[in-house]
């Protein structure tokens, strides 16, 4: 460092090149391990046949195949390159995030690979199976029992021990690179090019944090596609109210579908790019989760089942005016994760849902195209 006096000149060196040669190792890390995955699958969904013979499509894009098993692995990926590539990191930084579940899961995974410890900030009523799984991937969990603590928190955590509080919340929508770089929009265009509508009429997704809802309808509008955008939202959530009343500080309640729907508007919802939301009942989403085990031979979490209840709203909605086109939704994890609470019965009764009528709504349709909800 030179000093001076007066009009002479100052310098400040703060160059590190040890810091740089790890940072550039900890990114070389990461970008190989995307090298190594192969996209996710796009799957068709089997609708009855007269939508079929109407034109119309659904497609789940199947994000539970990612190694930490759901969509979230794309978020961490892009939070851990932003962070590193900000300054934010170095190799003595502990990590530090807000999360129900399956962020952290994917954030503790590449926390790992860079050698930096990582600590998840979770309500206590997060599911077993999702802390085992952070636990499993060399997470800690520090759990709080009012969910609206989590960003306290987070803050609180990272300040005693000189971490860095990741905040997924506020980043999500920034650290994604939204014009393509094998996002998942450009992923899903590239996937229906040789379907016969290859240009999706909607695009459904649930809102967390609102990153992947961001980077969907930027890409949309980027690319000049009609495609329009539907956010669906568990009841309670403050994504809705804020969104129909055009007020990012309208509140709500902490949501009781894991992964979506928040007690705030967080930073990363863009609201002006989306086109639509559909509430969606809690018993709705859960009752779905439950039916599409039947159709896909398969478990999907309840996020899944939020926007799928929402795509068969849209599908009988086209019906009713004579279009045509596909829809594509996310397939956000697997429902392995919830095998202790939304799939077990006396878990569900105990937060009074009942979910026998809108599991006959769906099968009801998914069997000839009956809608008979309202």
């Amino acid at each position: 460092m030179i000093t001076g006096d007066g009009g002479s000149v100052a310098v400040v060196d703060r160059s590190r090149p040890a810091d740089r040669a790890w940072l550039a190792h900890a990114v070389r890390l990461i970008e190989a391990d995307l090298q190594r995955s192969a996209d996710t699958h796009l799957l068709r969904f089997p609708l009855p046949d007269c939508f079929a013979d109407a034109g119309i499509d659904l497609y789940l894009k199947d994000e539970s195949t990612h190694v930490t098993g759901s969509l979230k692995h794309r978020l961490a990926r892009s939070l851990f390159l932003y962070a590193l590539c900000n300054g934010w990191l170095t190799e003595r930084t502990t990590v530090i995030e807000s999360s129900s579940g399956s962020t952290a899961v994917s954030e503790a995974y590449f926390a790992r690979m860079i050698g930096l410890p990582f600590v998840a900030v979770m309500p206590a009523s997060t599911s077993p199976e999702k802390i085992a799984l952070i636990q499993a991937q060399g997470g800690r969990c520090h759990l709080v029992q009012d969910p609206s603590a989590i960003y306290a928190e987070s803050h609180r955590l990272a300040a005693a021990c000189d971490g860095h509080y990741m905040d997924q919340f506020t980043y999500a929508e920034r650290a994604t690179d939204w014009r393509g770089n094998n996002n998942i929009a450009e992923s899903i265009f590239a996937q229906l090019a040789l379907e016969r509508h290859p240009v999706p009429r909607w695009v459904v997704v649930g809102a967390g944090t609102g990153g992947t809802s961001a980077t969907i309808g930027r890409y949309l509008r980027y690319r000049g596609h009609p495609t329009q955008l539907c956010v669906a939202d568990p009841e309670g959530s403050a994504f809705f109210p804020g969104w129909r009343d055009d007020d990012p500080t309208r509140t709500g309640t902490p949501s009781r579908i894991e992964g979506i729907g928040r007690p705030r508007v967080e930073p990363s919802f863009i609201g002006s790019i989306v086109d639509r939301m559909h509430r969606v009942p809690d018993a709705a989403s859960v009752a779905t989760m439950r039916e599409l085990e039947t159709i896909l031979g398969r478990r999907v979490g309840p996020s899944t089942g939020t926007s799928v209840w929402a795509c068969l709203e849209l599908i009988n909605g086209l019906r009713d005016d004579g279009l045509d086109g596909s829809i594509v939704t996310l397939l956000c994890d697997s429902g392995d994760r919830y095998a202790g609470t939304y799939f077990d019965d006396d878990w569900v009764a105990a937060r009074g849902w009942d979910l026998a009528p809108y599991r006959v709504a769906v099968r009801d349709f998914l069997a000839d195209g009956r809608w008979t909800r309202s």
